[in-house]
């Protein structure tokens, strides 16, 4: 692998992912503590810092060892999980829903503003490669973050309001999972079955309804 293409690799998308991990993290200690648990803010992790949220192994080493052991054909990375207590929430299983959301609401939120980046600059014809290439990979991050972090399965999010949306029976033996759920999803990942089946479907779908969101705007720049 040429090293000038990973370089270029890198600095295409350090600014976009940070700005995801951090805005993901800090989204979930503000909604937490909205709800009534101040965990995040007592540890300081209702932060915009990105140092707060960065794990060096997950975050930087695993990411860069898969890129170069597959070429840039599979990454995967995580950040330290903002710490929420679930049990000092008001209303713990409803609320656990929006503590939960607001990470990848945080995601789909910063997917917009980078399309919507896109459109003005080639508005204003803008064609510097350097540029354009950030904003897509701001797009294509924060879609990845949205989708994967919603499958719906502990400890991700979207497991987390898979228990807060089931009865209770139903809802404990899903929570249960827990403890698994990350091998388990690392499993259907390296196997394929959680892009094929969830995270592309999942994005493609979120990209075109983006784009219809920004139909107006788009009609007035162009």
């Amino acid at each position: 692998m040429d090293f000038a293409d990973i370089v270029q690799t890198v600095a295409l998308y350090a600014l976009p992912v940070l700005f995801a991990i951090t805005l993901h993290e800090a989204a979930h200690g503000y909604a937490a503590l909205h709800f009534g648990d101040n965990t995040a803010q007592q540890l300081g992790r209702i932060s915009l810092n990105p140092i707060k949220h960065i794990d060096p192994l997950g975050t930087i080493a695993m990411p860069l060892l898969l890129y170069f052991a597959t070429s840039g054909a599979f990454l995967f990375g995580y950040a330290k999980p903002v710490p929420v207590n679930f049990g000092r929430l008001r209303n713990p299983k409803r609320d656990m829903i929006w503590v939960a959301l607001a990470g990848p609401g945080a995601n789909l939120f910063q997917a917009i503003l980078w399309t919507l980046l896109l459109y003005i600059w080639a508005a204003i014809g803008l064609e510097e490669p350097f540029f354009v290439g950030m904003a897509r990979a701001g797009v294509m991050v924060n879609l990845v973050m949205f989708a994967f972090n919603l499958f719906p399965l502990p400890p991700l999010d979207g497991g987390r309001i898979l228990v807060g949306l089931l009865p209770w029976k139903q809802a404990m033996l899903v929570s249960r999972m827990e403890p698994y759920g990350f091998f388990i999803v690392m499993a259907l990942v390296v196997t394929g079955v959680v892009g094929s089946l969830w995270m592309y479907p999942l994005m493609g779908v979120t990209q075109s309804a983006i784009e219809v969101l920004l139909t107006p705007l788009r009609a007035l720049l162009f």
